[in-house]
């Protein structure tokens, strides 16, 4: 018998040990023994969307509606209790490898034309580890003939140390948020954000996507998360504009680690446009993040 989300493919470096999933999942990400993401086991299926990829687009689409190309588009409501369309097509498809070495995986799945999102599109994910830690990247071809609405994510939750994350220390380098309604989670607007949101986190509950990121000269953003000794550090390159930092209040294990889901584009993005790709035929996106040890 199979596992839930298929074959398990382990890779290792430099202390750093992961398994990637068949479903394009990072199940487990450990360095010198220590757990950094908060995974699932072989027999289990990725709860509260556990590092899923988020393509072809991430977090909440008012209605699963959306205009684009001069016809409107609908999809399913992947999160009916909101009536929304959540976190893309990806979530549950069995991916090929292309390349499986000692330290890196290369994954490929093709997503056809469908109800709702007519574009097809051949995706690609590569796993790599290495002195730096892990390095993820995710890319896309635009297979129809016509543009194609895109964005990506993923949906990591790391852990700095031993939970609950009320202990834990966030650094979460953004300047502005998204304001949400209470019932939807859609957006309503903005508003400033502190940056470091507690030292601890106490009580403090997140589920927000920030954006202004403060990067370095090289356009990385990085986001730290320690408990006393130890920790664990999320970095996205430029092509990830917002992050979704969400504590799971609302998860069957709340507050045992903290989500930190990269972004290439804002919730309901395929309705207001912002920082969305368009991709040409034939047109070609990627982009990249990561998570190392501290």
């Amino acid at each position: 018998m199979n596992a839930p989300t298929g074959e398990q493919y382990a890779i290792a470096s430099h202390g750093y040990e992961a398994v990637v999933t068949q479903s394009g999942v990072l199940r487990r990400l450990r360095y010198d023994g220590r757990d950094l993401v908060d995974g699932f086991d072989a027999d289990a299926m990725p709860a509260g969307g556990r590092s899923q990829l988020l393509v072809p687009w991430p977090n909440r689409l008012r209605d699963g509606r959306y205009e684009f190309g001069g016809a409107t588009h609908q999809l399913a409501l992947t999160e009916p209790k909101r009536g929304n369309a959540s976190h893309g097509l990806v979530r549950w498809v069995s991916w090929t490898v292309a390349r499986h070495e000692a330290d890196v995986i290369e994954l490929r799945y093709f997503l056809p034309a469908q109800t709702g999102y007519p574009w097809a599109l051949s995706l690609t994910v590569t796993y790599a580890l290495g002195a730096d830690g892990l390095t993820v990247t995710q890319g896309a071809t635009n297979e129809a003939d016509s543009p194609a609405p895109y964005a990506s994510g993923a949906h990591p939750y790391l852990l700095a140390g031993p939970g609950p994350c009320d202990g834990w220390e966030l650094e979460l380098p953004a300047s502005t948020y998204l304001t949400v309604d209470d019932e939807r989670l859609l957006p309503t607007g903005r508003a400033p954000f502190a940056g470091v949101v507690a030292s601890p986190l106490g009580g403090t509950v997140l589920n927000h996507a920030v954006t202004d990121l403060e990067r370095d000269a090289d356009g990385v953003a990085t986001v730290r998360l320690r408990a006393g000794g130890t920790g664990v550090t999320l970095w996205v390159d430029g092509h990830h504009r917002w992050l979704q930092v969400y504590t799971g209040d609302d998860t069957p294990t709340p507050r045992v680690s903290v989500a930190v889901e990269p972004m290439t584009a804002p919730p309901d993005a395929f309705n207001s446009g912002e920082d969305l790709v368009v991709l040409e035929p034939g047109a070609s996106s990627s982009a990249s993040w990561g998570i190392r040890a501290i």
